[in-house]
């Protein structure tokens, strides 16, 4: 492994695929008689002809395994009801400058206020969303609602919170989900058109566990197809455009989670996280997401689409509103064996600002491998953090580049499986970006999978190490800003592994080790676009990141997005 050693992670520079040149070179990769000669070149460029050279000699790991074994110190003892321990320190001091977006405590308080009702903010929510699709350019933020459905949840919240029977904070509160997981009554397409033709007859654990605490369930959420790309591009139901700019993409594959907290249709909204999914998203929009450690939220009643690196979690408008999310979604589900073993759920120090008991590694060549204002917004949020009290520390992670190619070889497989039923019937009806990635994936060998799981061995011990040194990691969440949508490549997509490389640069490792990661807002661009800033922490510490995220944002001034909607008035 000597040749990974070093920082190794570089710019691609490869030509952008899109309309006929696209779809000449998918249909040649699905040619029998052409795919060997094309997919050779595209594994040589992309990396993993090379990755099958290198000697690893560690024993493979299939997924990460959190440790199962707590100290007392690791489990609060106030966590045994953490959404009453967020209701009694409600209302909490927030002094974030700048725009504001309704919270849920906002609408909590408004409703407990007589200010407003959820048949209102239901009614104002409809009307919105159906306002955001006549724009030029529509949003496309939903793939699927009833309105019927969305009054009846409201009436029944209204009356719930009239007579002094609400269900706790949440309780007749937006909440978007992504069209990964079951909800009903709708049937879930993974983003497809040929998948999901009927309604699904039972809620997935995290749906059922928000619609018991009160959730305005708003519908099912667009995404990138198949979660197999992080623009937010989908050919069938329309681009997810971002609510910053609607000319440029939302990021993905929780594009319309992402897009719809941005644009102030909800608080909240669930996101699934493969490699980047939730963090991706909602650093280009402006927004916090959470992926929590691999286990702590049940996948069940989710599409099975990468078993080992699948991850649920919040997108929220605020840290705050992330917090409330996670807390209902985590926790043990028997109907997910995974989930089982894991300490208490906690929010502990969420609203400490102060940080002198905090380390923060940073790795600088890995930090400052971004774009010019990326760096500089995150290096400013370092200062910020560091002023509050925080220690910076240097750490060092080597072998970033295997490390990201294991990712993309496992997420690869493991989707090429999950999906390889409908190969031969339905391959075709898949978008052409979607065609040569499943081409590509399908071409990987047993060899290839198991040499990727013995790296992610090497991978999970350097971030280990560094770790063991610091509180949490901080990197860019990603290394640009949103990219613009190419309107030359509409409806049918592109093909930009050049611009890919760049978005995912520091999301994949916290998929493939199953850490701890979130995003949250750290700046803007001289455009206006949001830059989000990532902070990795060990198993189990949610509670953390949160804390970490709540307090830079007391730090920035948020910007309003250009298109938005306020449900009810302040």
């Amino acid at each position: 492994m000597s040749s990974f050693s070093v920082y190794d992670l570089k710019s691609v520079k490869l030509p952008r695929l899109a309309g006929g040149v696209l779809n000449l070179i998918v249909n040649l990769v699905e040619n029998p008689l052409t795919r060997g000669l094309i997919l050779g070149n595209l594994l040589q460029n992309g990396g993993i002809i090379d990755f099958g050279k290198l000697e690893v000699l560690t024993a493979p790991t299939f997924q990460p395994n959190p440790p199962r074994h707590f100290q007392q110190d690791d489990q609060d003892s106030e966590s045994l009801d953490v959404l009453q321990t967020i209701q009694d320190q409600y209302p909490f001091p927030n002094q974030q400058a700048g725009f504001k977006f309704n919270t849920i405590q906002d609408y909590a308080h408004a409703y407990r206020e007589g200010r407003t009702t959820p048949v209102q903010v239901a009614e104002a929510a409809l009307a919105a969303i159906a306002d955001s699709e006549q724009h030029n350019p529509a949003l496309h933020v939903f793939i699927a609602m009833k309105a019927d459905d969305v009054l009846e949840q409201a009436q029944a919240a209204t009356q719930r919170i009239q007579q002094g029977t609400s269900l706790g904070i949440l309780d007749g509160v937006p909440v978007a989900i992504k069209d990964e997981l079951d909800m009903i009554p709708f049937p879930t397409t993974i983003g497809t058109r040929f998948l999901g033709h009927s309604p699904v007859a039972a809620d997935a654990t995290v749906v059922a566990r928000l619609r018991a605490a009160g959730a305005l369930l708003l519908g099912k959420t667009n995404m990138h197809e198949i979660g197999i790309g992080v623009t937010g591009h989908n050919t069938h139901y329309g681009t997810v455009r971002n609510p910053y700019n609607p000319g440029h993409h939302t990021g993905g594959s929780s594009s319309g989670p992402a897009a719809a907290v941005a644009a102030g249709f909800c608080p909240l909204a669930v996101g699934a996280d493969g490699g980047g999914s939730i963090r991706i998203p909602s650093g280009f929009c402006g927004v916090v997401g959470l992926k929590p450690t691999f286990s702590r939220i049940s996948e069940h009643g989710a599409a099975s689409l990468t078993w080992s690196m699948g991850h649920l979690g919040p997108i929220a408008a605020t840290p705050h509103d992330a917090a409330v999310g996670y807390a209902i979604m985590a926790g043990a589900d028997p109907h997910d064996l995974n989930t089982l073993n894991q300490p208490p759920i906690s929010l502990r120090d969420l609203h400490r600002l102060e940080l002198s008991d905090l380390t923060l590694g940073v790795y600088w060549p890995w930090f400052r491998h971004a774009d010019a204002q990326v760096v500089y917004a995150c290096e400013e949020m370092l200062d910020r953090l560091e002023k509050l009290g925080a220690s910076i520390r240097e750490v060092e992670l080597p072998e970033l580049e295997a490390a990201r190619l294991a990712h993309v070889i496992t997420i690869g497989s493991e989707i090429a499986a999950a999906l390889e039923p409908y190969y031969a019937t339905h391959h075709k009806d898949y978008s052409l970006e979607v065609r040569i990635n499943l081409a590509l994936a399908r071409s990987l060998t047993s060899r290839d999978y198991l040499k990727a799981q013995q790296v992610r061995t090497r991978t999970i011990a350097y971030f280990e190490t560094a770790l063991s040194q610091v509180h949490a990691i901080l990197t860019p969440a990603t290394a640009v800003t949103a990219p613009p949508i190419n309107l030359a490549a509409q409806p049918d997509g592109e093909s930009d592994l050049t611009v890919l490389t760049e978005i995912m640069r520091y999301a994949t490792p916290p998929n493939l080790t199953g850490y701890p990661a979130i995003s949250f807002p750290a700046g803007y661009d001289q455009a206006g676009l949001p830059i989000g800033m990532q902070a990795i922490a060990g198993y189990w510490q949610e509670h953390l990141l949160l804390r970490l995220a709540h307090a830079a944002q007391q730090e920035l001034e948020r910007k309003a997005p250009a298109v938005h909607y306020h449900l009810f008035a302040d």
